[in-house]
Protein backbone atom coordinates (compact mmCIF):
# COMPACT_ATOMS: atom_id res chain seq x y z
CA UNK A 1 0.00 0.00 0.00
CA UNK A 2 2.93 2.35 0.91
CA UNK A 3 4.40 1.72 -2.57
CA UNK A 4 1.09 2.19 -4.65
CA UNK A 5 0.56 5.88 -2.38
CA UNK A 6 4.59 6.92 -3.33
CA UNK A 7 3.97 5.94 -7.26
CA UNK A 8 1.02 8.54 -6.97
CA UNK A 9 2.38 10.81 -5.57
CA UNK A 10 5.11 10.09 -8.11
CA UNK A 11 2.77 10.60 -10.66
CA UNK A 12 1.07 13.84 -9.58
CA UNK A 13 4.13 15.36 -8.88
CA UNK A 14 5.61 14.62 -12.82
CA UNK A 15 1.97 15.49 -13.85
CA UNK A 16 2.87 19.03 -11.97
CA UNK A 17 6.43 19.32 -13.52
CA UNK A 18 5.06 18.73 -16.87
CA UNK A 19 2.46 21.55 -16.78
CA UNK A 20 4.72 23.76 -15.40
CA UNK A 21 7.21 23.03 -18.12
CA UNK A 22 4.31 23.49 -20.67
CA UNK A 23 3.66 26.72 -19.00
CA UNK A 24 7.02 27.80 -18.58
CA UNK A 25 7.53 27.33 -22.60
CA UNK A 26 3.86 28.84 -23.74
CA UNK A 27 5.81 32.01 -21.64
CA UNK A 28 8.84 32.04 -22.88
CA UNK A 29 7.03 31.42 -26.84
CA UNK A 30 4.71 34.81 -26.16
CA UNK A 31 8.07 36.40 -24.78
CA UNK A 32 10.12 35.72 -27.65
CA UNK A 33 7.07 36.80 -29.58
CA UNK A 34 6.34 40.13 -27.78
CA UNK A 35 10.04 40.64 -28.45
CA UNK A 36 9.92 40.81 -32.24
CA UNK A 37 9.30 44.45 -33.81
CA UNK A 38 5.63 44.63 -35.32
CA UNK A 39 4.84 45.69 -39.06
CA UNK A 40 2.04 46.45 -41.11
CA UNK A 41 1.46 45.17 -44.42
CA UNK A 42 -1.29 46.70 -46.20
CA UNK A 43 -2.45 44.42 -49.43
CA UNK A 44 -4.88 46.44 -51.96
CA UNK A 45 -8.04 44.84 -51.64
CA UNK A 46 -8.08 43.32 -55.34
CA UNK A 47 -10.32 40.45 -53.99
CA UNK A 48 -12.88 40.33 -50.74
CA UNK A 49 -11.38 40.29 -47.62
CA UNK A 50 -11.87 36.99 -46.28
CA UNK A 51 -10.13 35.91 -49.62
CA UNK A 52 -7.45 38.27 -48.58
CA UNK A 53 -7.12 36.76 -45.18
CA UNK A 54 -6.74 33.35 -46.53
CA UNK A 55 -4.02 33.90 -48.66
CA UNK A 56 -1.72 36.46 -47.22
CA UNK A 57 -1.88 35.50 -43.27
CA UNK A 58 0.35 32.06 -43.88
CA UNK A 59 2.62 33.78 -46.31
CA UNK A 60 2.96 36.59 -44.16
CA UNK A 61 3.52 34.31 -40.91
CA UNK A 62 6.18 32.33 -42.49
CA UNK A 63 7.82 35.26 -43.58
CA UNK A 64 7.84 36.49 -40.32
CA UNK A 65 9.03 33.54 -38.46
CA UNK A 66 11.95 33.51 -41.51
CA UNK A 67 12.99 37.58 -41.09
CA UNK A 68 12.66 37.93 -37.66
CA UNK A 69 9.79 40.13 -36.93
CA UNK A 70 5.81 40.24 -37.05
CA UNK A 71 4.04 41.01 -40.07
CA UNK A 72 0.67 42.29 -39.13
CA UNK A 73 -2.11 42.33 -41.98
CA UNK A 74 -4.39 45.32 -43.02
CA UNK A 75 -7.22 45.05 -45.37
CA UNK A 76 -8.87 47.91 -46.82
CA UNK A 77 -13.05 48.13 -47.05
CA UNK A 78 -11.83 49.25 -51.01
CA UNK A 79 -9.14 50.70 -53.11
CA UNK A 80 -9.43 54.44 -52.86
CA UNK A 81 -9.34 53.47 -49.08
CA UNK A 82 -6.27 51.84 -49.35
CA UNK A 83 -4.53 54.81 -51.37
CA UNK A 84 -5.45 57.10 -49.26
CA UNK A 85 -4.08 54.66 -46.40
CA UNK A 86 -0.70 54.35 -48.53
CA UNK A 87 -0.68 58.11 -49.69
CA UNK A 88 -0.38 58.53 -45.96
CA UNK A 89 2.23 56.34 -45.42
CA UNK A 90 0.25 54.38 -42.70
CA UNK A 91 1.59 51.14 -43.90
CA UNK A 92 5.09 49.70 -43.42
CA UNK A 93 4.78 47.28 -45.96
CA UNK A 94 2.52 47.26 -48.75
CA UNK A 95 1.11 45.44 -52.02
CA UNK A 96 0.29 47.67 -54.85
CA UNK A 97 -0.21 47.88 -58.43
CA UNK A 98 2.33 49.65 -60.45
CA UNK A 99 0.61 53.29 -60.63
CA UNK A 100 0.44 53.03 -56.77
CA UNK A 101 3.72 52.66 -56.71
CA UNK A 102 4.62 55.39 -58.57
CA UNK A 103 2.67 57.72 -56.32
CA UNK A 104 4.15 56.01 -52.90
CA UNK A 105 7.93 56.88 -53.93
CA UNK A 106 6.83 60.37 -54.66
CA UNK A 107 3.93 61.03 -51.76
CA UNK A 108 6.26 58.42 -49.03
CA UNK A 109 9.83 56.96 -50.15
CA UNK A 110 8.25 53.46 -50.81
CA UNK A 111 10.75 51.03 -52.58
CA UNK A 112 9.33 48.18 -54.33
CA UNK A 113 11.23 44.39 -52.60
CA UNK A 114 9.94 41.78 -54.48
CA UNK A 115 7.55 41.62 -57.75
CA UNK A 116 6.42 38.36 -59.98
CA UNK A 117 8.45 37.59 -62.31
CA UNK A 118 5.15 37.59 -64.93
CA UNK A 119 3.91 40.60 -66.64
CA UNK A 120 0.92 42.13 -66.00
CA UNK A 121 -1.72 42.85 -68.39
CA UNK A 122 -5.61 44.39 -68.46
CA UNK A 123 -7.96 42.72 -69.60
CA UNK A 124 -11.70 43.83 -70.94
CA UNK A 125 -14.52 41.50 -70.39
CA UNK A 126 -18.08 41.25 -71.98
CA UNK A 127 -20.69 38.68 -71.68
CA UNK A 128 -20.57 35.85 -73.52
CA UNK A 129 -23.59 35.92 -75.15
CA UNK A 130 -22.91 39.74 -76.64
CA UNK A 131 -22.58 40.45 -80.10
CA UNK A 132 -19.90 42.80 -79.96
CA UNK A 133 -16.47 42.23 -81.37
CA UNK A 134 -14.82 44.99 -80.91
CA UNK A 135 -13.64 47.52 -78.64
CA UNK A 136 -14.69 50.46 -81.09
CA UNK A 137 -18.51 48.90 -80.39
CA UNK A 138 -18.05 50.13 -76.96
CA UNK A 139 -17.92 53.94 -78.04
CA UNK A 140 -20.42 55.98 -75.83
CA UNK A 141 -21.30 52.76 -73.44
CA UNK A 142 -20.74 52.91 -69.83
CA UNK A 143 -17.57 50.37 -68.51
CA UNK A 144 -17.45 48.76 -65.20
CA UNK A 145 -13.47 48.95 -63.61
CA UNK A 146 -12.70 48.12 -60.25
CA UNK A 147 -11.08 51.86 -59.22
CA UNK A 148 -10.00 54.71 -61.07
CA UNK A 149 -6.17 54.10 -60.54
CA UNK A 150 -6.58 50.41 -60.29
CA UNK A 151 -3.61 49.75 -62.96
CA UNK A 152 -3.93 47.29 -64.92
CA UNK A 153 -7.94 46.88 -64.94
CA UNK A 154 -8.88 50.50 -65.03
CA UNK A 155 -5.84 52.77 -65.75
CA UNK A 156 -3.83 50.79 -68.58
CA UNK A 157 -7.61 50.25 -70.26
CA UNK A 158 -8.92 53.34 -70.05
CA UNK A 159 -5.54 54.93 -71.73
CA UNK A 160 -5.63 52.11 -74.24
CA UNK A 161 -8.59 52.91 -75.80
CA UNK A 162 -8.54 56.72 -75.58
CA UNK A 163 -5.20 57.19 -76.93
CA UNK A 164 -4.72 53.96 -79.05
CA UNK A 165 -8.28 53.27 -79.96
CA UNK A 166 -9.65 56.90 -80.10
CA UNK A 167 -12.97 56.23 -78.38
CA UNK A 168 -14.70 57.60 -75.15
CA UNK A 169 -16.20 55.57 -72.25
CA UNK A 170 -18.10 56.92 -69.26
CA UNK A 171 -16.49 54.46 -66.54
CA UNK A 172 -18.33 53.12 -63.23
CA UNK A 173 -15.80 52.36 -60.30
CA UNK A 174 -17.07 49.62 -58.51
CA UNK A 175 -14.75 49.26 -56.07
CA UNK A 176 -13.24 45.74 -56.50
CA UNK A 177 -12.38 43.53 -59.31
CA UNK A 178 -15.31 40.96 -58.15
CA UNK A 179 -18.21 43.65 -57.60
CA UNK A 180 -16.86 44.91 -61.86
CA UNK A 181 -17.34 41.69 -63.57
CA UNK A 182 -20.81 41.39 -61.58
CA UNK A 183 -21.33 44.35 -63.31
CA UNK A 184 -21.65 43.39 -66.53
CA UNK A 185 -23.03 39.73 -65.68
CA UNK A 186 -26.15 41.37 -64.98
CA UNK A 187 -26.43 44.02 -67.60
CA UNK A 188 -25.80 47.02 -65.82
CA UNK A 189 -22.39 47.90 -68.26
CA UNK A 190 -21.30 46.93 -71.85
CA UNK A 191 -18.31 45.80 -70.02
CA UNK A 192 -15.31 45.51 -67.55
CA UNK A 193 -12.04 45.95 -66.85
CA UNK A 194 -9.62 43.35 -64.39
CA UNK A 195 -6.62 41.23 -64.80
CA UNK A 196 -6.67 37.73 -65.62
CA UNK A 197 -5.26 36.55 -62.42
CA UNK A 198 -8.60 38.21 -60.65
CA UNK A 199 -10.87 36.80 -63.52
CA UNK A 200 -9.21 33.44 -62.89
CA UNK A 201 -10.23 33.19 -59.60
CA UNK A 202 -13.83 33.45 -60.28
CA UNK A 203 -16.56 30.93 -59.70
CA UNK A 204 -16.35 28.38 -63.15
CA UNK A 205 -20.23 30.00 -63.66
CA UNK A 206 -19.02 33.41 -63.84
CA UNK A 207 -15.55 32.68 -65.98
CA UNK A 208 -17.97 31.05 -68.28
CA UNK A 209 -20.46 33.49 -68.85
CA UNK A 210 -17.75 36.26 -69.69
CA UNK A 211 -15.57 36.82 -72.52
CA UNK A 212 -12.12 38.58 -73.00
CA UNK A 213 -12.40 41.00 -75.41
CA UNK A 214 -9.49 43.16 -75.73
CA UNK A 215 -6.03 42.67 -73.68
CA UNK A 216 -3.66 45.54 -73.03
CA UNK A 217 0.51 44.95 -73.51
CA UNK A 218 2.56 43.94 -70.85
CA UNK A 219 3.79 46.07 -67.45
CA UNK A 220 6.00 44.69 -64.37
CA UNK A 221 3.25 43.76 -61.88
CA UNK A 222 2.41 44.90 -58.10
CA UNK A 223 5.15 45.14 -56.01
CA UNK A 224 5.73 44.27 -52.41
CA UNK A 225 7.08 47.56 -50.96
CA UNK A 226 8.45 48.73 -47.86
CA UNK A 227 8.23 52.42 -46.09
CA UNK A 228 11.47 54.11 -45.75
CA UNK A 229 10.99 54.24 -41.92
CA UNK A 230 11.32 50.29 -42.06
CA UNK A 231 15.03 49.98 -41.27
CA UNK A 232 17.33 48.18 -44.45
CA UNK A 233 18.11 45.35 -42.94
CA UNK A 234 14.36 44.55 -41.91
CA UNK A 235 13.69 45.43 -45.79
CA UNK A 236 15.96 42.79 -46.42
CA UNK A 237 14.39 40.37 -44.31
CA UNK A 238 11.69 40.53 -45.36
CA UNK A 239 12.64 40.51 -49.05
CA UNK A 240 15.37 37.36 -48.50
CA UNK A 241 11.96 35.46 -46.87
CA UNK A 242 9.80 36.31 -49.51
CA UNK A 243 12.25 34.72 -52.61
CA UNK A 244 12.85 31.56 -50.38
CA UNK A 245 9.55 30.19 -49.30
CA UNK A 246 8.06 30.63 -52.61
CA UNK A 247 9.83 27.71 -53.02
CA UNK A 248 8.01 25.98 -50.05
CA UNK A 249 5.50 23.27 -51.50
CA UNK A 250 3.20 24.12 -48.36
CA UNK A 251 2.72 28.00 -49.13
CA UNK A 252 2.83 28.11 -53.50
CA UNK A 253 -0.63 27.89 -53.61
CA UNK A 254 -0.83 30.76 -51.70
CA UNK A 255 2.11 32.67 -53.62
CA UNK A 256 0.05 31.90 -56.76
CA UNK A 257 -3.31 33.39 -55.32
CA UNK A 258 -1.54 36.91 -54.15
CA UNK A 259 -0.19 36.10 -57.25
CA UNK A 260 3.44 36.08 -57.00
CA UNK A 261 4.15 32.57 -57.87
CA UNK A 262 7.25 33.59 -58.94
CA UNK A 263 8.92 36.39 -57.00
CA UNK A 264 11.86 38.07 -58.03
CA UNK A 265 13.70 41.44 -56.61
CA UNK A 266 11.93 44.44 -57.72
CA UNK A 267 13.86 47.10 -58.94
CA UNK A 268 12.10 50.34 -59.03
CA UNK A 269 14.60 52.39 -62.07
CA UNK A 270 14.35 49.07 -64.14
CA UNK A 271 10.19 48.31 -63.47
CA UNK A 272 8.28 51.11 -62.60
CA UNK A 273 10.05 54.14 -63.60
CA UNK A 274 9.59 53.44 -67.45
CA UNK A 275 5.81 54.08 -66.82
CA UNK A 276 5.80 57.60 -66.36
CA UNK A 277 6.71 58.36 -69.81
CA UNK A 278 2.58 56.38 -70.42
CA UNK A 279 1.34 60.07 -68.77
CA UNK A 280 -1.38 57.95 -66.96
CA UNK A 281 -1.53 61.48 -64.59
CA UNK A 282 -3.91 62.37 -67.37
CA UNK A 283 -6.62 59.61 -66.51
CA UNK A 284 -6.10 59.39 -62.86
CA UNK A 285 -9.07 60.18 -60.68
Amino acid sequence: MQSLKVRRCSRRLACVALVALAASLSASGALAQADKPVYTVAVVPQFQAVEINRVWQPILERVGLEAGVLLKLKVAKDIPSFEDEVMAGKADFAYMNPYHQLMALKAQGYVPLVRDSKLLTGILVVRQDDPIKSVQELNGKTLAFPAPNAFGASLLIRGHLAEQDKISVTPFYAKTHTNAYRQTLVGKTAASGGLRATLDKEPEEVRAALRVLMETPGAAPHPLSAHPRVPAKVQQAVMNAMLKLAADPALQASFKDIPMANPVKADYARDYQPLEKFKLDKYVE
